[in-house]
């Protein structure tokens, strides 16, 4: 009898353990659906891009791409304006030291 007793009592202890935090509707915590808002920010690359003059922008008909294959297939490809740094470090590491 009272091992029944006591499995009655671990169940009911078991069982007070679900008990959910939110009870009704309408008093979720007012924080909730914040992680899908932050989700959707970080992967926002730029909200207000700003285009140049000669670029193609969201919503043009495609003469800057037609015009591109164009170029492309007459052998008229515009070369690509070489870059230069401005930092003047160089590339090499010391890797932490030579043989002793």
């Amino acid at each position: 009898m009272s091992f029944r007793i006591a499995l009655v009592a671990l169940g009911a202890l078991s069982l007070a353990g679900c008990n959910t935090m939110y009870t009704h509707i309408g008093d979720e915590d007012p924080g909730t659906g914040e992680a899908l808002a932050y989700d959707a920010a970080i992967q926002t690359i730029n909200p207000a891009p700003v285009y140049g003059a000669q670029g193609a922008k969201p919503g043009d008909n495609g003469q800057l791409g037609a015009m591109a294959v164009a170029r492309y297939r007459t052998d008229k490809v515009k070369q690509p304006v070489r870059q230069s740094s401005s930092s003047g470090s160089g590339g090499g590491s010391s890797g932490g030291g030579g043989p002793h």
